[in-house]
């Protein structure tokens, strides 16, 4: 069965933008999917990225406009400017984690459910109770948001090496077990090809 890690930040606009294109390919390939949040600045600082905040102001207009147009050409809701943006992320990912460790829920889903709380439904994805109604609606028990916060911290911290170590450098980001690499949500179309053998 073919494997694909699956490295992002909670807090990436890009990775909101992916939707469900990940999961439906792995399910068409029956490729299996571990899911890795990570800390996005601590990549960058690692791997030579520059957070939006530092970048170029000619950097952060073309983002803005290119979000923009991702989004519209995906039928997405994105604001631009969130509410709760950046917040920690270390709650959502830790549940993340705790949630693909217990099973019995949708992972891909609760992703995207803490995505979409972020940049389309002005939620704080640090606050307990929105990570606990994200984790509800992926069919998890609520209860995850409290429990393995260690185990969690230790995930989460373990991710980021891999991810140095693998050559992950941004999010979202899909690494498959063939060796091949694919940068952004609008690479996941090389990714099918890839998995289909086209590429």
């Amino acid at each position: 069965m073919t494997h694909i890690d699956y490295y992002f930040s909670t807090l990436s606009p890009f990775a909101y933008l992916a939707g469900d294109g990940l999961e439906r390919i792995a399910a068409r390939h029956g490729a299996d999917v571990t899911y890795k949040p990570l800390d996005i600045m601590a990549l960058f600082a690692r791997t030579g990225g520059t957070p939006p905040a530092e970048r170029h102001p000619s950097r952060n207009v073309y983002r803005a406009q290119e979000l923009a147009r991702q989004a519209a050409k995906r039928g997405m809701a994105l604001n631009l400017k969130p509410a709760h943006w950046p917040t920690n992320p270390a709650p959502s990912s830790y549940a993340i984690i705790a949630a693909q460790n217990a099973g019995g829920g949708d992972t891909g889903a609760l992703v995207q459910s803490v995505l979409r709380a972020c940049w389309a439904e002005e939620r704080d994805i640090a606050e307990d109770a929105v990570v606990r109604d994200c984790l509800e609606r992926a069919g998890f028990d609520p209860a995850l948001a409290d429990s393995g916060l260690l185990s969690g911290a230790e995930t989460y911290a373990a991710n980021l090496e891999e991810a140095v170590e693998a050559g992950v450098f941004g999010s979202p980001f899909y690494v498959v077990d063939s060796g091949q690499m694919f940068w952004g949500q609008d690479r996941l179309e090389d990714l099918d090809m890839h998995l289909d053998g086209r590429l």
